[in-house]
């Protein structure tokens, strides 16, 4: 019996699982823009803040649509900890 095939198939399996592992941990850039420290805002309400769900605490990508002061929506991402690093001790 021929094994070579079997290990291949193999091997070709765990590198694809690996992969998307992978893939799903890395985030997926938004149309919003990246927050630099000192940039003005000019907040008039927030919309929402939504944020990737980790049990591990780490630093992460947050996002926050807003409408401005004159009216205009906008939406903007920054790096924050996760809440699991909140429930650490």
């Amino acid at each position: 019996m021929n094994i070579r095939p079997f290990l291949l198939t193999a091997t070709l399996a765990c590198a694809a699982i690996a992969g998307l592992a992978h893939a799903a941990d890395i985030s997926t850039p938004s149309d919003s823009e990246p927050y630099k420290y000192g940039m003005p805002l000019h907040v008039g309400k927030v919309l929402s803040l939504t944020e990737p769900q980790t049990l591990e605490c780490k630093v992460i990508t947050a996002d926050m649509k807003y409408i401005d002061n004159t009216g205009k929506p906008a939406q903007i991402s920054y790096r924050k900890l996760s809440d699991a690093c909140s429930q650490q001790n």
